[in-house]
């Protein structure tokens, strides 16, 4: 696993995961003629269109040059949700009091068994994106780098293969922003933070958005001392101004020093550790840590696939296609974080999808129809879909909004959970829900309502007049249609119900 780095320490899990998404003997089959379709990339979007296309019948190849399972599976959503779990224990123990249950404060942390349960139930996840796997559903596996040596041919590991269509998945990579001093010590990104084996006493992490906000708090519930540095206003700079003071304040609560609006960073080292420097509110702050976790910045991968050879525009975001998700070259399409400014891994299925139908049936799916939610999974997590009221105001769209505050929502406060809301905007004067933000303990779930009703037009009024199970949090949005339908009730309808109950008596 020495050409691996991101498969550290070479334990017994990550033999096996290596064995499933890079195995060391696996021998390339020889080309089978002109493929269907040939994917470049195993990542989620990659494996979704390979195994879409051979569960129709196509003839389908698929090229990895790394891991199979791409980031999501290797150094995303996976292993970070694993650490975010075992936090999420820690903190449980130490709230325990609140709930009546005697515990002697803060849980005893055992880094190395958390980071160890990690890789074990990643490796377990990876038969799912193996080889073996694609292999058994019909596809050519080839491991290698993938490049266009016409516009219709890919090279890998010396051979040619020849398609009718071709789609890019070849995602994107942590990338390093512009910091002073950064090139200058050893820093963590998402690709090499999950290789921990000894927990930093003190960590610092660049950037307040979703990765950076749940690695810090994480990483603080275990038991590190962690400074968040932002450049912007607040955490979560993207999302709901409500939300994200939240958000803010949970970090406070878990111990994460936040300094935002931070001006002048400058990284340098300092005998064993590193030392960090930069200006917050007018206040000049000075800190050695052990570690420093840098989680902005994404590149797209593009090198190394001979574009130009085949006609695939690019540029700085990445690869260029239109609304079809077609590039430059009609024959070849795109999908996933190598095109998309949503880089989630539930987008890049979606995308996959629209590309093969496009692709294979000569479709006119559009990329741009697709009503994508995303979670960010601190305690609470955040979750939206569609519209921010900053949208609506740009696009010159009236709306009405309505807020369920988790303080009314009777499970919340049982649970102990009542730091947040369910906030819904709907066209003016109508129950269309244009968009919503959802800050709860399982706010990643709760979206999904929302987004089904915005998928299928279900009005605001609609999810009010739906049966919910009480008691759930998932009640704040039938409450939030109870809202609406109240605002039905105009004096001129409530005059005339009034006559209506004298005449029938």
């Amino acid at each position: 696993m020495s050409d691996l780095p991101q498969l550290q320490p070479p334990d017994a899990h990550n033999r096996k995961l290596a064995d499933n998404v890079h195995p060391s003997d696996w021998v390339n089959p020889d080309p089978d003629g002109r493929y269907n379709l040939v994917v470049i990339g195993g990542g989620t979007a990659g494996l979704v269109a390979a195994a879409g296309a051979a569960g129709l019948g196509a003839k389908v190849a698929l090229i990895e040059r790394e891991l199979m399972g791409g980031d999501c599976l290797n150094v995303g959503c996976v292993p970070s949700k694993a650490i975010i779990a075992s936090s999420r224990v820690a903190a449980s123990v130490r709230d325990a009091r609140e709930f009546g249950i005697a515990s002697p404060g803060r849980a005893e942390v055992d880094f190395p068994a958390v980071m160890e349960r990690m890789r074990r139930l990643r490796a377990d996840i990876s038969p799912h994106d193996s080889l073996e796997r694609f292999k058994s559903l019909g596809v050519d596996v080839f491991q290698g780098q993938g490049q266009f040596t016409g516009r219709d041919t890919i090279g890998v590991d010396g051979l040619e293969l020849r398609f009718k269509r071709a789609i890019i998945a070849t995602g994107a990579r942590a990338a390093a922003p512009p910091i002073k001093g950064l090139d200058q010590i050893d820093y963590l990104t998402n690709e090499s933070l999950f290789s921990l084996t000894e927990q930093p006493k003190r960590l610092a992490v660049i950037g307040a958005g979703p990765i950076g906000c749940e690695m810090a708090q994480a990483f603080a519930r275990l038991g590190s001392e962690v400074f968040l540095f932002e450049s912007e206003h607040g955490v979560l700079p993207r999302e709901d101004p409500d939300a994200s003071k939240i958000v803010a304040s949970a970090l406070a609560k878990d111990g994460v020093d936040v300094l935002c609006c931070g001006k002048d960073l400058d990284l340098s080292r300092d005998g064993a550790g590193i030392r960090i420097r930069v200006e917050s509110h007018g206040r000049r702050f000075d800190e050695v840590v052990g570690r420093v976790l840098v989680a902005v910045g994404r590149a797209p991968n593009i090198e190394g696939l001979g574009l130009e050879v085949a006609g695939v525009e690019a540029g700085k975001r990445g690869v260029r296609v239109d609304d079809r998700l077609r590039t430059a070259n009609h024959r070849i399409f795109a999908a996933g974080d190598i095109c998309s400014p949503y880089q989630f891994t539930h987008a890049a299925d979606f995308m996959a999808r629209t590309a093969l139908q496009n692709a294979l049936f000569l479709g006119r799916a559009k990329v741009s129809k697709l009503i994508i939610p995303w979670s960010t999974y601190t305690s609470p997590e955040v979750a939206h879909v569609g519209l921010y009221r900053r949208d609506a105001e740009e696009k010159g769209l009236e709306i009405d909004t309505y807020t369920q505050d988790l303080s009314g929502v009777d499970r919340a406060i049982l649970e102990g959970e009542t730091e947040g809301f369910v906030k819904i905007h709907v066209k003016r004067g109508s129950d269309r829900i244009l968009g919503g933000t959802v800050v709860a303990t399982n706010a990643g779930d709760l979206i999904s309502e929302i987004t089904l009703a915005m998928k299928h037009g279900i009005g605001l009024g609609g999810v009010g007049s739906t049966i919910h199970p009480y008691p759930t949090q998932a009640e704040a949005l039938r409450k939030l249609g109870d809202q609406y339908s109240r605002t039905r009730l105009t004096p001129m309808v409530s005059a005339l119900f009034k006559k209506w109950l004298s005449w029938s008596r």
